[in-house]
């Protein structure tokens, strides 16, 4: 006997959570699927652990500027590693409890603990049950890649999944992969006081594509520890550990951590038992403004589709697919919503970040380019952390902001500033009559939008000065 239901969602993670939160508020009869343990990636191995391993490894990290605040005792400071492990999973564990707080009040009916595959387009199998939806959101997340070659060295391979699980660290490690999260953790392991080797086969750390911010990057972090970039790693096995070489540089470590970024969890679906046509990278072709996959009633969200994998662009997309999904139910009706605008930051020191269009993105003779260095911003300089570069990309005819990249102290908060000022549409001499204080990090933003000025088509008398 098949049992059948409204929608049935498949995956209990971000995306899954927010959109049965869609679901719920129009039916009752709906079922949330989910394999393994539940919780989020973002709260049980992402953003939420790594967040606070990076706030141990900076306060620490304090100590080396102490001496010139006149602070003495630095060099009595120390770490007792196995503490601070014990505080990120503590901490990650009330992060982890707060999302189980969604599906602790949910019953055997709704909630079932089990991996799903296809029958068909809106039937699917688990545990034996065979359950027909109107709408199916597929919603299973992602897992790290570890490449093919390195499965013989599966002891000595960490990845970011297994990372928040140690009680200890190793003296030594490699990080293989600079993206955000192998940046983050590399740069928190070395101010720990762990030998560091971090290796990447491109040339750019962080997804960056501006080579001027790329080379600030690598410039400031890579003066903290080595970094091996435009090569591939191999993998040894030796008598004292894994030697990693990359090129002409090798070094003997006691464990690697594999940050080489993560595939989505769509190989058990079944998804040859459907009519889902897939993407030259195997994922299902969809709509990102409904999240239907064709003209299907499956919808995708989250990791799984790899389109932006962030928390906020995972709650977004979830939101999307719940409620067209309960609205196929319905009616057969799906909307169309407008993405925010791109955002992503990778919390190393000084942070990366990027915000709305990127260089490879743009028409670079359509753009003028405005940039600060930070080394003489006030603030920064009072705080130690006067490294970093700005660069704002303007459309030259009218001034609109387009986009945003930065390696800098505090970019987290100014690339919120700049996405909110690019969704809303502003141009820089709208900014420009903003209210900037002194002295604060935003003053960089400042002088970033004034350096533009004499590269645009438009010219505006009086720039900070709005007329009643």
């Amino acid at each position: 006997m098949t049992r059948e239901v409204d929608v049935a969602i498949l995956g209990a993670g971000s995306a899954g959570l927010f959109a049965l939160s869609q679901v719920k508020r129009e039916t009752d009869n709906y079922v949330l699927i989910n394999g393994g343990e539940l919780g989020t990636t973002c709260a049980r191995v992402g953003c939420m652990p790594s967040k606070v391993l990076i706030q141990v490894a900076e306060d620490f990290h304090r100590k080396s500027i102490f001496d010139r605040h006149g602070i003495d005792g630095a060099e009595e400071l120390s770490v007792d590693i196995p503490a601070s492990m014990e505080h990120v999973q503590d901490l990650r564990d009330m992060f982890v409890d707060r999302t189980l707080g969604v599906t602790d009040g949910l019953d055997e009916e709704h909630l079932i603990d089990g991996y799903a595959k296809f029958i068909s387009n809106d039937t699917v199998e688990v545990n034996g049950e065979q359950i027909k939806a109107k709408s199916i959101v597929i919603a299973t997340g992602s897992t790290p890649v570890v490449a093919d070659a390195w499965q013989a060295f599966s002891d000595d391979i960490i990845t970011t999944d297994e990372f928040f699980e140690l009680e200890d660290l190793p003296s030594s490690m490699a990080v293989i992969g600079l993206g955000s999260i192998g940046l983050e953790i590399g740069q928190s392991l070395h101010r720990l006081g762990i030998n560091v080797t971090a290796v990447d086969q491109l040339h750019n750390v962080a997804k960056l594509d501006d080579d001027k911010v790329n080379d600030v990057a690598i410039a400031t972090i890579g003066k903290e520890f080595p970094l091996w970039l435009g090569e591939a790693a191999t993998l040894e096995k030796v008598e004292d550990g894994i030697k990693v070489s990359a090129g002409d540089n090798e070094s003997v470590v006691d464990k690697v951590l594999a940050s080489l970024g993560r595939r989505p969890n769509l190989g058990s679906l079944n998804l040859q038992a459907t009519d889902i046509r897939l993407d030259e990278h195997g994922i299902p072709e969809y709509d990102s403004l409904t999240m239907q996959v064709g003209d299907l009633p499956i919808y995708i969200a989250g990791d799984v589709n790899m389109d932006r994998p962030l928390l906020h662009e995972a709650g977004h997309e979830g939101r999307v697919a719940g409620y067209n999904a309960m609205q196929h139910a319905l009616n057969g009706e799906v909307e169309k919503f407008k993405r925010k605008a791109a955002l992503a930051i990778t919390f190393c020191d000084p942070n990366i970040a990027t915000a709305g269009a990127q260089l490879s993105e743009l028409n670079e003779s359509e753009i003028a380019i405005g940039e600060i260095q930070f080394a003489p911003v006030g603030r920064a300089l009072i705080m130690g952390k006067n490294r970093g570069l700005l660069r704002l990309y303007v459309q030259k005819s009218d001034g609109l902001l387009l986009g945003a990249c930065m390696c800098c102290v505090k970019a987290e908060n100014l690339a919120h500033l700049i996405a909110w000022s690019i969704q809303n549409g502003m141009t820089v001499f709208d900014m420009l009559k903003m209210p900037f204080y002194h002295p604060v990090i935003e003053e960089a933003l400042q002088a970033a939008l004034y350096n533009v000025l004499s590269e645009l088509d438009i010219k505006q008398d009086l720039v900070e000065l709005e007329r009643l």
